[in-house]
């Protein structure tokens, strides 16, 4: 870069002038920038209307184009405190009896209050040798042994044994384990539900009085609870659960109470209709929503004239107004695009199209399911699909509610329909979303690869004009640094010869 000397002999304002010399090629470059500042919001708007459509296509169409996710079947129970129940695709349809005769239940054993010899407070770092009724010599060891589930552990004690070792001791047989120092008490407690994972202590001699210092024995004060499985009966047949979870023939049953002594509840097992309407519902909920955003997008008014701003012109404006101008430009960059109208006029033609059930073409319409007409919609809405009866939408709740009458009398024919489509309209947004090289990777709807190459290109571009205005700017500087240097020693040379003359 050239040593920049501006006006200090000639008086000139050069810096002015060369700023104006150079202002053709720094439009130059504020375009490139303003441009790729443009392709980067584009690119942020594909990105997210890129993620909508694939979350449309994996979390809906991808379930709703097998039969499985209309063969929805709901249980219902006589007294619903006593159970939930889940039905699997293959439960049995009809009513089955059920009694919960126990819950499952963790051991839990909370000791005594363990006391000192000397009536102080004792911590995990006490020794059994400083507990009441508990006296021990030098060399002197017992065992305490702990059956827990299918092992078995032998705890020694001595007069050096700390309540923290009988602790580390009792968790390595698989439970767990803690002193609360504060209420002087051992809690300890499986880890599982169930019969299984029971557990117990047994001593002789100085592991016995071990035992009943730490509070651990029924004849010290120590409160046990069993462990024990949970126990139904299902249309007679008892079944026993170390959980409280049950899966039988298609249900899972989760026991939540023990019914009263021959109380008997029923369950109901039918076809879930609610949850087909659900997923059929939720979908269009989905679908509505894109299709929206891409009709906004696609008739936005044109932002002729707008352009994204330069460092130098926000500065002169507002927080809110820089905001207002460059969102009026990023609602418009899909305008009219022909990737957006060939994505989404693909999506509307299959939602419309017939579909042939068992001899007869079929429509959205013959299931209840419409858009509103060019004249009830609002704008960018027109494209919508609405369910008549939909007591959630205003627009139709007042319809005949023709999908749910359907799904209740004729669920073969809503899982046809509804799967076929799904399978069209799925298959179509895999073909819309393949790749295409050096333009589109794999489960893309718009061109990432191009946009980002573009991009990296004006990157490219943006630097090569950064160059060539600084070494314009340079060669600018460098020639009124010259003139000035002139202008100097002419200046040097007349005052010389001023000076000669005078003298």
């Amino acid at each position: 870069m050239a040593m920049r000397i501006t006006g200090m002999n000639s008086g000139l304002d050069t810096e002015s002038i060369i700023q104006e010399l150079v202002a053709a090629k720094r439009t130059k470059v504020d375009k490139a920038k303003k441009q790729q500042t443009s392709l980067q919001w584009k690119q942020d708007i594909w990105k997210d209307l890129n993620t909508k459509l694939k979350n449309l296509q994996s979390k809906y169409l991808s379930n709703m184009r097998f039969t499985s996710e209309y063969s929805k079947l709901k249980t219902t129970l006589s007294k619903s405190s006593v159970a939930s129940v889940v039905a699997g695709a293959n439960a049995a349809k009809g009513q089955q009896t059920l009694e919960v005769r126990h819950l499952a239940k963790t051991a839990y054993l909370t000791s005594a209050e363990v006391k000192s010899e000397d009536g102080s407070q004792l911590t995990a770092l006490s020794k059994l040798s400083d507990l009441k009724g508990f006296s021990i010599e030098e060399g002197q060891e017992g065992t305490i042994s702990l059956s827990a589930g299918d092992k078995t552990v032998d705890i020694t004690v001595n007069a050096d044994t700390t309540i923290n070792d009988i602790l580390n001791q009792v968790k390595e047989a698989g439970l767990n384990a803690s002193f609360d120092a504060k209420q002087q008490r051992f809690f300890i407690y499986a880890k599982e539900t169930g019969k299984a994972s029971d557990f117990s202590f047994s001593a002789e001699g100085l592991g016995a009085d071990a035992l009943n210092a730490l509070g651990l024995t029924k004849e010290a004060g120590a409160s046990k609870i069993d462990g024990r499985n949970a126990e139904i009966v299902l249309n007679g047949a008892t079944f026993e659960s170390s959980t409280n979870v049950f899966e039988i023939n298609g249900l899972t049953i989760t026991a939540q109470e023990e019914t009263a002594p021959g109380e008997v509840i029923t369950l109901n097992t039918a076809t879930d209709t609610s949850g087909i309407y659900d997923t059929i519902k939720n979908f269009l909920k989905e679908y509505n929503a894109i299709i929206n955003e891409m009709d906004k997008l696609y008739n936005a008014a044109s932002s002729k004239g707008y352009e994204p701003l330069t460092n130098e012109e926000k500065d002169a404006m507002s927080e809110k107004e820089i905001e207002d101008w460059e969102n009026k430009i990023k609602d418009s960059l899909l305008r009219r695009d022909e990737n957006l109208n060939t994505v989404s006029s693909a999506l509307k033609s299959v939602m419309s199209a017939g579909i042939e059930i068992g001899g007869r073409t079929m429509y959205l319409s013959d299931f209840g399911i419409n858009t509103l007409g060019y004249f009830a919609a609002a704008d960018n809405e027109r494209n919508a699909y609405h369910i008549d009866g939909d007591p959630d939408d205003d627009s139709t709740s007042g319809n005949e509610d023709k999908l749910n009458a359907m799904i209740a009398s004729n669920p073969d024919t809503i899982t046809a329909f509804f799967t076929k489509l799904s399978q069209n309209l799925y298959g179509k947004m895999d073909e819309l979303s393949k790749s295409v090289d050096g333009y589109r990777s794999y489960g893309n709807f718009y061109d990432d690869k191009k946009m980002k190459s573009d991009y990296d290109d004006y990157t490219k571009k943006i630097k090569e004009l950064e160059e060539k205005l600084t070494a314009y700017e340079d060669k600018w500087y460098s020639k009124f640094s010259k003139m000035e240097t002139a202008l100097a020693k002419m200046q040097s040379n007349m005052n010389a010869v001023t000076s000669l003359l005078g003298g």
